[in-house]
């Protein structure tokens, strides 16, 4: 079977308040705006090869997440990438983001931790890269 798709190319997502959102990202997550209409507005990193995200303005948003049913953990749905791991979190607590437990291997220095956007969409942070990232 041919190799069709090399990557992910935007993330969507849905929130309430798009100016909202949009300016909860932006000053979270350092992201630029690129485009932005009445409901919806596309977020880029502005780095070659990462996804850009699109906010879509809705009605009735419960926030992204799901629970695994093996081990019960809420998981979300996205995690972002830094090798800031604990500076993030800090300063995400610091600037009243709701954040959750910090969690990290002693012995690898690896780890992450979830926080919500301001319509309750759990995502995450973590200081993992995988192979070809």
């Amino acid at each position: 079977m041919p190799n069709f798709v090399s990557h992910i190319a935007t993330v969507e997502l849905p929130v309430g308040d798009l100016n909202q959102s949009v300016e909860f990202y932006t000053r979270v997550l350092g992201v630029k705006v690129i485009f932005k209409g009445d409901k919806n507005a596309m977020l880029s990193f502005q780095s070659k090869g990462v996804p850009t995200l699109f906010l879509v303005e809705t009605e009735g948003n419960g926030g992204l997440s799901f629970r695994n049913s093996n081990t019960e953990v809420i998981h979300s749905v996205i995690d972002f990438y830094t090798p800031k791991l604990e500076e993030f979190y800090t300063w995400l607590k610091e600037n009243g983001v709701e954040v959750g437990t910090f969690n990290l291997d002693k012995e690898t220095g690896l780890g992450g931790f979830g926080f919500k956007d301001p319509d309750g969409n759990l995502i995450s942070a973590c200081n993992v890269l995988h192979h070809y990232q």
